[in-house]
């Protein structure tokens, strides 16, 4: 029997689902749950190299030394979403099953490189497979947030999609790191990257299950542009993006001050921990937000504070202690770019409904990807001379956060007030039109606060059949008032010949005269 799907639905966006299976469907696996076992493999093998890199050369190496290699390895992972993406992604999304098999080459891969880096973990080779192993991690990424919207049965569960693997992989990297941590006692980092290598592995065998569908099958049309163009997904994508390179920049940041202060090992495997706890803690606070009635833009907004109030506490701490501030800075950015992802989610699924979900979605991870390798960037070329640090650094994040936040807030006004938001990926012609249609939406709503204007008098009433009418001499030629007709004359101090083309106002008779009738001049009327 086929599922029962109950979705109770609510204008919020973010939509609850349960899902009620009976008989044979009991057994079947939905599309979703299929790219969730390899998203959950994925996610395991990346923790799992995290903690084999924490015993070799890569950490052991002095920072003066390993600032060269990060810095060519950083610029080779920008290179193929700068270059490669923008060629090769549409390609990949018309081709039926393009986004499925990067997911299974990427995993693939990372299982080949695994394998060689045993032998190099004392190796300058370790810093190009180290880095290889980066650059297939932020393409699988690429590919996964193209698959989410192909996967889910209507948009009402992307967010909920999205939601559900968030929570996973942090569930995933704790679980993963019991096994890492044992095999690392026991055989060293060696034994780490086998069991990496087995589960990279796994998922790109769990990666063949995903249904082979074309993530965008015709290419993107002038009203799906325009959509993704509207100032609130520009303004959200903006804070997005910051937040994501926030992330590039703590994560090197933290990594070469503790180098610096030659710190230990496991407090590099406890930041992590903290960085992970933060992502799940923002995958779950997020859709809660939401259900309390709070707009995804103030979420996001939310964020942005609480990361800004958080590298202050962190600069503070870190003036006396680097790691208690670094674990706090670490959770902060985790819990706040995790939850702000969900709600730029839901603002592209809200302002952009005739836009294809993958490869919106695909074409904005990209551009995040590459905002953090910019962001990690920044602390690894600064000569060492002027090396940052983590005090300072976490005093930047506050102010890059605090930044953001006033920036969204200005630009959510200037939206409010109808102007419109500059951008020039638009030639002058396409804005001119975007400004004609701010103002006539302006002038709409103008309009829409406007008293009504007063009802038209009825016209006077026919006259009937066998009434008498007057010649139309005299219908067409203003007859004189005198002392027989139905209104008062007009006195001689108001028959001005001047005044005749002007419209003229009662005015009060002479001083003395006594009288006090209104008097109107039906010719100047």
């Amino acid at each position: 029997m086929a599922d029962r799907v109950r979705v109770q639905k609510d204008d919020t966006g973010w939509t609850p689902l349960t899902r009620e299976r009976t008989g044979a469907s009991v057994f079947v696996v939905s599309p979703f749950n299929r790219l969730a076992r390899t998203h959950a493999a994925a996610v395991a093998g990346d923790t799992l190299i995290a903690l084999a890199l924490a015993g070799s050369l890569f950490f052991s190496i002095s920072p003066t030394q390993a600032k060269g290699r990060v810095t060519l390895g950083l610029l080779l992972t920008m290179a193929p979403f700068a270059l490669v993406a923008p060629l090769i992604g549409p390609w990949l999304d018309r081709v039926r099953g393009g986004r499925r098999w990067v997911v299974v080459g990427a995993n693939g891969a990372r299982a080949v490189v695994c394998m060689l880096m045993i032998g190099h973990l004392d190796s300058l080779l370790l810093f190009p497979e180290v880095f290889t192993v980066l650059v297939l991690s932020k393409a699988y990424q690429v590919a996964k947030s193209a698959l989410v919207p192909t996967l889910v049965a209507g948009d009402d569960e992307l967010v909920t999609a999205n939601s559900r693997l968030s929570l996973l992989s942090g569930l995933v990297g704790f679980v993963a790191a019991v096994p890492g941590l044992l095999a690392n006692w026991i055989f060293g980092g060696g034994g780490v990257l086998v069991l990496a290598m087995t589960v990279f592995a796994i998922a790109a065998a769990a990666g063949t299950q995903i249904p082979s569908t074309r993530v965008a099958p015709d290419p993107a049309d002038t009203v799906e542009r325009q959509e993704l163009r509207g100032a609130g997904i520009r303004l959200a994508a903006s804070a997005m993006g910051l937040l994501r390179g926030m992330v590039g920049f703590i994560t090197f940041l933290i990594a070469f001050d503790l180098r610096r202060e030659h710190a230990p090992t496991w407090q590099f495997g406890v930041i992590l921990a903290a960085s992970g706890i933060g992502a799940l803690l923002g995958a779950a606070t997020a859709p809660a937000l939401r259900r309390a009635e709070l707009a995804e833009e103030r979420i996001i907004q939310l964020f942005l504070a609480a990361t800004a109030v958080a590298g202050l506490v962190g600069a503070y701490i870190g003036y006396s202690s680097v790691f208690p501030g670094s674990l706090a800075v670490a959770m902060a950015v985790g819990i706040a770019a995790s939850g702000s992802k969900l709600a730029f989610d839901s603002i592209v699924q809200r302002d952009a409904p005739d836009a294809n979900r993958g490869r919106s979605f695909a074409r904005f991870e990209t551009r995040f990807q590459l905002v953090w390798v910019l962001g990690a960037l920044i602390p690894v070329v600064v000569p060492k001379q002027a090396e940052i640090p983590a005090p300072l650094g976490f005093t930047f994040v506050a102010g890059a956060a605090a930044f953001a936040l006033v920036s969204y807030l200005a630009g959510a006004r200037a939206v409010a007030a109808g102007k419109p938001i500059p951008n020039r990926d638009l030639d002058g012609k396409a804005r001119r039109a975007v400004g004609r249609a701010w103002r006539r939406l302006r002038e709409k709503q103008l309009d829409g606060r406007r008293p009504a204007p007063s009802p038209k008098p009825p016209p006077p009433p026919m006259p009937a059949p066998d009434a008498p009418t007057a010649p139309a001499e005299a219908q067409t030629k203003p007859q004189p008032l005198g002392p027989d007709s139905d209104l008062p004359a007009i006195p001689e101090w108001r028959r001005d010949p001047t005044l005749v083309d002007e419209p003229t106002v009662a005015e009060p008779p002479p001083e003395g005269s006594g009288d006090t009738t209104v008097i109107v001049d039906p010719t100047n009327l």
